[in-house]
């Protein structure tokens, strides 16, 4: 992997991370208020879990290959 392909991987792992750690708070503040949209919640759950697996992957390629 380049330096520049490195560096772009790191920018979209910060991206998703960031918006994970958003839809998170967006989850919490909806669980907690009086009138919740059950449907709602569950999408933003389903996308979480969508961007841990892409954040997982992208983590794993960040990992440089080595011969034994």
């Amino acid at each position: 992997m380049t330096d520049g392909e490195h560096k772009s991987v790191e920018r979209r792992l910060y991206d998703l991370q960031v918006e994970h750690r958003d839809l998170d708070e967006v989850v919490a503040r909806l669980s907690g208020s009086a009138h919740v949209d059950e449907l709602l919640i569950k999408r933003l759950k389903k996308r979480k879990l969508q961007l841990k697996d892409q954040i997982a992957r992208l983590k794993s390629a960040l990992i440089p290959d080595l011969d034994a």
